[in-house]
């Protein structure tokens, strides 16, 4: 996995400057704790935080051509899953490997195929490639943007990094926010380009960046394009078992040991069922994957159902692993855990923002910290829903019919910080906007119906913004604790499949994430099955709810948390009695908190 940085710049000597790439390095540590280095040239300057999982001798980095006078320099996070078949291609194309990694795999795929590398590559990446040769940059991030890419404009040139926090570390970027960044944030719209932060920019999904001395260019290689579907019910389930089990078994290879996430529900109980039945093949009928559940010391007795959460996950992971064979495990977290400052502050620190969802990122980071102990690799069953319909917008008329975001249905405004009306952000014509534009990106198929076209705007929507969150989520606060996610579900092949098939076949047995269901019969038990869909689980102590109003009282006590939020819409969460504070409530107080932890920490300039 790992993380890096750097910079490229014309008219400066990049050289003398061996305390500010290592100072934007060394920012990235917690996402590579094995090892870390440099390169500096005269007009560009990469560093490297490892995270060590295949070929832990031979994958260092930044990776160079070769040792003496290189001419190719690469600095590059994630993992290609197709790199043995591109290592044998490229071998019969004359080039000759040092290493067993898939990092010097996408090193030479630069020098042979230059910027059409990424069309090559299949998995989750982000890289940057200085080429000495071209004099040029080269900025990569993956189809669907499971690895995060980070710029900023300096002079001469731009700065590039795994997370904002690194290019704050360069003397010309400076955390700044102003108005169009907090619309961005609180909005919940999830675009992709622009950030909280002035001047900084995401590498979009798809896209590859392009810097020499004539400029900057951007271009799009990969976009989720309609086509006709071929095949009937019965050959489309068998289609996605060959696409899912693929990309299952892909992702199976290590050299340090791994897990699966198993929550008890559907996408997560298949994926791990396959997993086993690969392990078993490769190493014999008596291997065991390792599973990991996450659960609260109190969920037995205090579990309320809410409008994401339709019941308690443990005694179906618990069967799943069962069923399946596994060697399961529980996190029990005891609620009052979550608020640790000190937690609460190191998961704000590694999301560089403000939004996040409280009590359960603390709780998914503690999780993964726990994980970490045993396994280096973890895999996830995030971004199903996405692809096979599973969430409630695909199936529920007033969201169907609604023009706006979906998910702005379940979640509400609730679920965003009330701003300080004096700021007069505008935010309803900025999500009118940003719709519009959102729908005009989704592909028409010739001789679909209005209602089969609301479902492909549905899931593109799905696709392109809601999942984008979700992965930030999963990459920030894994990489915080040194561990690597993988999300098999997100193989683009899949994708691109399940994107083209009819709403018909992919809701035929009346419910959601019907293909799923029914190409995982006989690999997780009924009760699993045939579950309604249940959102990652959160606490329902009232002793949590108590600390959580404790915590947002000392948080209004700042002058710029009263400057940015509306203390009229947040009073009412303070006053009501902690055994009867709904979930939407309690997210407001959760923005607050994070909101303080951010300020605190980051210190940044408020141009509004």
């Amino acid at each position: 996995m790992c993380g890096f940085t750097g910079w490229a710049s014309f008219p400066h000597d990049a050289r003398p400057q061996a305390p500010v790439i290592e100072a934007m390095t060394a920012t990235l540590a917690r996402r590579g704790p094995d090892a870390g280095g440099v390169w500096l040239g005269e007009r560009a300057a990469i560093g490297h935080r490892r995270l060590a999982v295949i070929d832990i001798e031979g994958g260092t980095q930044p990776m160079t051509d070769r040792p003496d006078e290189p001419t190719v320099v690469l600095g590059y996070s994630g993992e290609v899953y197709n790199h043995h078949a591109l290592r044998s291609q490229l071998r019969a194309h004359g080039h000759h490997f040092r290493t067993r990694s898939d990092t010097e795999v996408v090193l030479r795929a630069y020098i042979e195929w230059g910027e059409r590398v990424a069309e090559h590559l299949d998995g989750m990446f982000a890289f940057a490639v200085w080429d000495e040769r071209e004099q040029r940059l080269l900025l990569v991030r993956d189809r669907l943007g499971v690895k995060p890419l980070f710029w900023a404009a300096v002079d001469g040139g731009l700065a590039f990094a795994s997370e904002p926090k690194a290019l704050f570390a360069h003397p010309e970027i400076r955390p700044r926010v102003d108005a169009d960044g907090l619309r961005e944030a609180y909005s919940l719209l999830f675009n992709t380009g622009p950030t909280i932060w002035s001047g900084v920019h995401e590498v979009e999904p798809g896209h590859l960046l392009v810097l020499d001395r004539h400029g900057m260019r951007e271009r799009r290689y990969w976009q989720l394009e309609a086509g006709a579907h071929e095949g009937d019910r019965d050959a489309t389930v068998e289609r996605v078992r060959e696409l899912v089990g693929a990309a299952a078994r892909s992702q199976l290879e290590a050299d340090v040991p791994l897990c699966s996430l198993l929550s008890g529900g559907l996408d997560s109980t298949v994926l791990t069922a396959l997993l086993a039945d690969e392990l078993r093949l490769r190493e014999g009928p008596d291997a065991r994957i390792r599973s990991c559940a996450v659960d609260y010391s109190d969920q037995a007795e205090q579990f309320t159902g809410d409008v994401l959460r339709t019941g308690h996950d443990t005694p179906y992971a618990i069967e799943a692993g069962t069923f399946i064979g596994t060697d399961h495990s529980t996190v029990v977290l005891d609620p009052r855990a979550l608020l640790d400052p000190e937690h609460r502050r190191a998961v704000v620190v590694a999301r560089d923002s403000p939004i996040g969802v409280g009590d359960m990122d603390t709780s998914l980071y503690l999780l993964f910290g726990e994980i970490r102990r045993h396994s280096t690799v973890a895999l996830s069953g995030e971004a199903a829903d996405e692809v096979f319909g599973g969430y409630p917008w695909f199936h529920r008329p007033k969201a169907l019919d609604a023009q706006t975001f979906p998910w702005l249905l379940v979640t509400g405004d609730e679920a965003a910080m009330p701003l300080n009306p004096e700021l007069d952000l505008r935010i309803g014509e900025f999500r009118d906007d940003t719709y519009r534009t959102a729908l005009a990106a989704v592909p028409h198929v010739d001789g679909e119906t209005p209602a089969e076209h609301r479902q492909r705007e549905m899931q593109h929507l799905s696709l392109t913004r809601w999942l984008r969150q979700l992965l930030h989520r999963k990459d920030r606060l894994s990489m915080a604790q040194g561990l690597e996610v993988r999300v098999p579900y997100c193989d683009h092949r899949l994708v691109e499949h399940a994107f083209t098939t009819p709403w018909a076949l992919k809701s035929f047995d009346g419910r959601e994430k019907s293909l799923l269901r029914a190409m995982g019969a006989g690999l997780a038990p009924d009760s699993v099955l045939y579950r309604p869909k249940n959102h990652y689980p959160a606490t329902h102590h009232p002793d949590y709810n108590r600390g959580l109003q404790h915590m947002a009282r000392e948080a209004l006590a700042m002058e710029q948390v009263r400057a940015l939020a509306d203390e009229t819409l947040i009073k009412p969460c303070l006053d009501t009695p902690p055994d009867r504070l709904e979930w939407g409530h309690r997210l407001r107080l959760e923005r607050v908190v994070d909101l303080s932890l951010w300020l605190d920490h980051h210190r940044p300039e408020l141009a509004l």
